[in-house]
């Protein structure tokens, strides 16, 4: 415990009592600097030494104590850096420029309680959420707004509200549905809009080109949530099925990685520029459909309706309400649900036909009254394009105007035939969009 200048003094004071010759008188502790000094001296240096010792560890223990206090008491004095990243992106970019018009779609239906009241004619009825989705507020005229959403959002409800950006929520009325496409528009009061989106060409976009989804997957409680993908295919041709499991046609859409979940329906897909390219309507299933709701559910396949096809079914549904299309006017079946035995003896089919649609009926204003198409009969094509069945049938068909002349290839009496036939909306028809399951 002795420091430089102890063990200097020390030093010096043993050769301070260290004789230069060896006289008697240099031994007698009685006389000049003997070994009695040395001893009293080496002593009082031990206990000095000793209580520097004594003393020194228990001044090293009480100090190395406090800093150890100090050090526990820093542990809870944790702090934020005070340095500020500037981590903006295109992606936020886009983001800022749609947001205020995403909006998020409550349908309300209304369901009657069966109590014990009912007995004494107090029956009451209730509005209750039969669907929660997304949409996006896309023009503003005067003092309405338009929204773009699903039909699948709003089908069969009789009230509709719409959740701002904001948190306001306001009443929206249906200006027109459609089930082929799964689209419909809404209005509501423009004076607390301060965004609309705009609409880019869904036929420059690229495989590999970055995507964002915006909406509220599992409802309003995540509204305008944002997602980040790529396009995995421009134009991806999907069969498309009904909550039921009924096929109600093909579509064309756009697939992509970006997260789409349940609430996510009728949001935008949106470009680096921030532009609506598609709107979300569905994700694949397990089971290989499409559907806009699934219970078990495949990862990273999300489609939208391209923002082209958008742009002219909401147009017809602003003008008139609904989507003119052209119809055929007649019963159909899939030659798929025909045994092998009926397709050679009733049909007369030759075997290397596996696909197609069977004529049942043909109705009196049909187009096809004049031609030579009648029941039994197998189309196989229609605008050039492959019919494998209703599915193939109904996208060849919408591909087409009301007024358009299209070739018809179909099988009559195992003969293959062609006929030239020009579109028309049938007199029964005129009020409606789609046709049955069964009619085209």
């Amino acid at each position: 415990m002795f420091d430089d200048n102890h063990n200097n003094q020390f030093d010096g004071e043993f050769n301070e009592v260290e004789p230069e010759n060896n006289s008697p008188e240099s031994r007698d502790p009685k006389k000049g600097n003997g070994l009695g000094k040395v001893f009293v001296t080496a002593l009082v240096a031990g206990l000095l030494g000793g209580g520097i010792s004594v003393g020194g560890y228990v001044y090293y223990q009480n100090h190395n104590s406090q800093v150890q206090d100090k050090i526990e008491n820093s542990k809870g004095t944790t702090q934020t850096s005070n340095v500020k990243v500037n981590v903006g992106t295109q992606a936020s970019k886009a983001f800022k420029k749609i947001k205020g018009a995403v909006v998020s779609v409550e349908a309300y239906s209304n369901s009657s309680s069966d109590t014990l009241e009912d007995l004494f004619g107090d029956s009451s009825s209730s509005e209750t959420s039969t669907s929660e989705g997304s949409g996006v507020i896309y023009k503003k005229d005067g003092n309405t707004a338009f929204v773009v959403t699903n039909n699948h959002v709003i089908s069969g409800a009789n009230k509709v509200e719409v959740l701002l950006s904001s948190g306001k929520k306001v009443k929206a009325s249906v200006v027109g549905h459609d089930s082929v496409s799964d689209l419909a528009v809404l209005k509501i009061d423009a004076s607390n809009v301060k965004q609309v989106a705009t609409f880019g060409n869904s036929d420059n976009i690229s495989v590999g080109e970055t995507a964002l989804a915006i909406g509220s997957p599992l409802g309003s409680e995540y509204a305008t949530s944002l997602t980040q993908g790529i396009i995995s295919a421009k134009k991806r041709t999907i069969d498309v099925t009904d909550s039921n499991g009924t096929s109600t046609g093909q579509a064309t859409v756009i697939q992509t990685d970006a997260a789409i979940n349940p609430g996510n329906s009728g949001g935008p897909l949106i470009n680096l520029a921030g532009q609506v390219i598609g709107i979300n309507s569905m994700k694949l299933s397990s089971t290989g459909s499409s559907t806009s709701s699934s219970s078990t559910s495949v990862e990273g396949m999300g489609f939208a309706i391209p923002s082209n096809e958008v742009v002219s079914i909401i147009n017809q549904l602003v003008q008139n309400g609904k989507v003119v299309r052209p119809a055929l006017g007649i019963s159909l079946v899939d030659l798929d649900y025909v045994s092998e035995a009926d397709r050679s003896q009733t049909l007369n089919l030759p075997s290397k036909v596996t696909s197609g649609v069977v004529v049942m009926k043909v109705n009196s204003s049909s187009p096809l009254k004049k031609t030579d198409i009648s029941k039994y009969d197998v189309i196989v094509s229609l605008g050039g394009k492959k019919v494998s069945g209703l599915s193939s049938l109904r996208t060849a068909l919408y591909g087409h105007k009301v007024g358009d002349t299209v070739e018809i290839q179909y099988y009559h009496k195992g003969e293959l035939k062609k006929a030239n036939v020009k579109l028309t909306l049938e007199s029964n028809d005129k009020n409606t969009s789609t046709a049955s399951n069964s009619g085209n």
